[in-house]
């Protein structure tokens, strides 16, 4: 499409960034770099740093035609926002309510996923002190503590012993009253971007780090991103056709990723699903839409069209 038509497709186009989550900053440079791409573009888009509920006024305020969503964490993830959007008619990127709600909380996403026959670590959920001893029984050491409702690793640390089962548990329920205990599985940590109904090319990731949590993504030099993966192909196209699988059996939608883990017998199990993923010029969904041919401004335009899905 020429700029013009882009404009008469799309007409006046809302970035929501920020909001209140725990994610805020990165969904700012988030929702900032997908603006900038879009009004590159030749579209006439907006950005709103979504603080509260009068930001569905500002959008109709301001004769907003569909919405690019790069809220991450609560809020944006959740189903919260695309409700409210839906009460609105407005459409918007990514999944529905149903699936937004179910990939953001852990536990759930992973109840459907064992529901289906779909391999995922064993866990359970931590709800109060008597867990944590059914928790060391039944899961074993070392294990994940990870607030189930959370993005971007923050909460995630791996207990070793009952000490740090308890100091961690607690300093996840500061960010979460629901937390889980999810059996550790040493590996290859993997991630699929998801576009439409496509896996994108697989990303192995490779943290100095015992994993790959919110330092290694955000704030470590040394993380490395591997892409093409270098795995068999034959195993690459299964843990792509277990992600999109996944994917939709938790009702998700339009765009997103998978993280998955592969372990000692080359054995995928899922851990999460994201709906809202990073989407900075060096986030993992643009480094897996370059290496199939898509640039950062088309991978923007592909995503807004899922608004009209």
């Amino acid at each position: 499409m020429t700029d013009k038509s882009l404009l008469a497709h799309f007409g006046k186009v809302a970035v929501l960034m920020g909001g209140p989550s725990a994610e805020r900053e990165i969904s700012l440079l988030s929702g900032n770099a997908v603006l900038k791409a879009l009004v590159d573009m030749g579209i006439d888009a907006h950005g709103f740093d979504v603080s509260d509920a009068s930001v569905l006024s500002d959008l109709q305020k301001h004769g907003i035609n569909r919405v690019f969503i790069a809220l991450h964490g609560r809020w944006g993830e959740d189903g919260v926002i695309q409700g409210a959007l839906e009460v609105l008619g407005l459409p918007y990127t990514g999944s529905g309510v149903l699936g937004s709600a179910i990939a953001m909380e852990k536990g759930r996403c992973k109840l459907m996923w064992i529901g289906a026959g779909l391999s995922t670590p064993d866990f359970i959920y931590l709800q109060d002190e008597k867990d944590l001893e059914l928790a060391a029984v039944r899961i074993g050491f070392p294990m994940a503590i990870k607030p189930s409702r959370e993005g971007s690793s923050l909460g995630v640390s791996k207990a070793n012993n009952r000490e740090e089962l308890v100091q961690f548990w607690r300093a996840a329920k500061q960010l979460d009253d629901i937390v889980l205990a999810e059996k550790w599985i040493t590996g290859t940590e993997l991630t699929v971007a998801i576009l439409g109904n496509r896996a994108l090319p697989v990303i192995r990731l490779e943290a100095k780090g015992e994993f790959y949590d919110f330092d290694a993504k955000y704030i470590s030099d040394e993380t490395s991103y591997i892409c093409p993966c270098g795995l068999p192909t034959e195993l690459e196209q299964e843990v792509q056709q277990l992600a999109v699988k996944a994917f939709n059996v938790a009702s998700c939608s339009g765009w997103g990723r998978v993280d998955v883990l592969l372990d000692k017998d080359q054995k995928p199990y899922l851990l999460e699903a994201n709906t809202v993923p990073g989407m900075t010029s060096h986030s993992l969904v643009p480094m897996a839409a370059k290496q199939a041919g898509i640039e950062f401004n088309q991978l923007v335009i592909r995503i807004l069209e899922t608004a009209d899905e």
